[in-house]
């Protein structure tokens, strides 16, 4: 009897640059012969000119119509019928367009990725069709979403003058004005190989795809890297408070965000810190205030902190608790005040601490199990 060691997965990149300045990075995994082919722009809603609300999250949506080469709206089918997945999304900082296909049909799906970088066709037709589907989208996922409401809110009240304040699905009658041209004038300033990054993770290696890189991504005309030049927030001098009342809530929650520096505006060491903090004290039912206010206090059903740690500005600690049965938010609230204040005056158990950074640890080995995991964490670091 004999045994086989399991392939273990490689998460060392390999990078390189084209002539025309697109970055590549390869994330070698030959577990499976299949890969992830991703392409990312650094671009966002937080990057959109005043009053195109949304265009970047409306172009997302255009860009799976067609090209010269590809019928309007058969990408995706093109995929499926290769045996393959395709989406893509946006943020505020970035938006990306992914394939996860096997190892023979990678050639294919970067065809077809680097001919729309460049080769988008689009209808009148087109345009207004999907503009209804996002304003559809909008209604179905903000408007007639309590919750969703009062994040796009509150989000507006936390940066008053930085774009991450704007929905990035973009404000209703701002998606109304969007049209052709807004899509055009973003699409050509925004989606060219300087401004782009070609992440593929998978059975494949740098040396591999070079010449596959070269020879579609390679021959695009560079285009410009835009620098991001966004206005920025006055230091906060107020708390802000809003109060949402809406009659199909069936359950009261509370909502904190803390403006925080991000990975990439922290000085050395901070993001490290707040990562630990939100872990140590909302982290799950570990965490200090879990313990406090849900099993000791009993006036919290959950309790929970997240810090979103990568943007390319500042950022925010995420707290969010619902009220027990018979609870009051005001009563909760009280708790919690009370519970933070003797946090910061006593601090945390060194046991506790470790806890947490073991959790955060473990968290980035297990997700190295998933070629798209790795390949996202590495896109979304490159762009923020």
């Amino acid at each position: 009897m004999s045994v086989t060691a399991p392939v273990e997965a490689s998460v060392e990149p390999q990078s390189f640059t084209l002539e025309n300045g697109m970055e590549v990075v390869v994330i070698p995994d030959r577990r499976v012969p299949v890969v992830t082919h991703m392409v990312w722009y650094r671009v966002g809603a937080a990057d959109e000119p005043p009053g195109k609300g949304g265009i970047a999250h409306f172009l997302e949506h255009l860009m799976f119509k067609g090209t010269d080469t590809i019928e309007d709206g058969q990408f995706s089918r093109i995929i499926a019928r290769n045996g393959g997945q395709d989406n893509a999304f946006t943020s505020w900082d970035y938006t990306a367009y992914f394939q996860r296909v096997a190892r023979d049909r990678l050639e294919t799906v970067m065809e077809m990725e680097a001919d729309r970088m460049r080769n988008l066709r689009l209808s009148e037709e087109a345009v207004t069709t999907e503009r209804d589907v996002i304003l559809e989208e909008r209604s179905s996922r903000v408007d007639n979403q309590p919750s969703s409401i009062l994040r796009e809110r509150m989000s507006a009240a936390t940066f008053i003058n930085h774009p991450y304040g704007q929905p990035i699905i973009g404000w209703e009658h701002e998606i109304e004005g969007l049209g052709r041209e807004d899509a055009f004038s973003f699409y050509d300033r925004f989606y060219a190989p300087k401004n782009a990054i070609l992440i593929v993770a998978g059975d494949v290696s740098a040396e591999e795809l070079r010449p596959l890189a070269e020879e579609y991504y390679g021959v695009i005309e560079a285009g410009e890297k835009v620098d991001r030049i966004r206005p920025q927030d006055p230091p906060s001098i107020l708390p802000k408070r809003l109060t949402y009342a809406d009659a199909r809530v069936r359950q009261e929650s509370l909502s904190r965000w803390y403006v925080t520096p991000s990975r990439n505006t922290a000085e050395p060491g901070e993001a490290e810190a707040l990562e630990v903090l939100a872990d140590l004290l909302g982290g799950g039912p570990t965490s200090l205030l879990y313990k406090e206010l849900v099993v000791e206090q009993k006036v919290a059903a959950s309790v929970g902190i997240s810090y979103g740690r990568d943007a390319v500005d500042n950022t925010c600690l995420f707290l969010s608790a619902i009220p027990r049965p018979g609870v009051s938010l005001g009563d909760l609230e009280a708790a919690l005040d009370a519970t933070l204040a003797q946090f910061l005056e006593s601090g945390a158990e060194e046991a506790a601490v470790t806890r947490s950074k073991t959790n955060i640890v473990d968290t980035f080995i297990y997700a190295q199990d998933s070629q798209q995991a790795l390949a996202y964490t590495v896109g979304v670091g490159l762009t923020t």
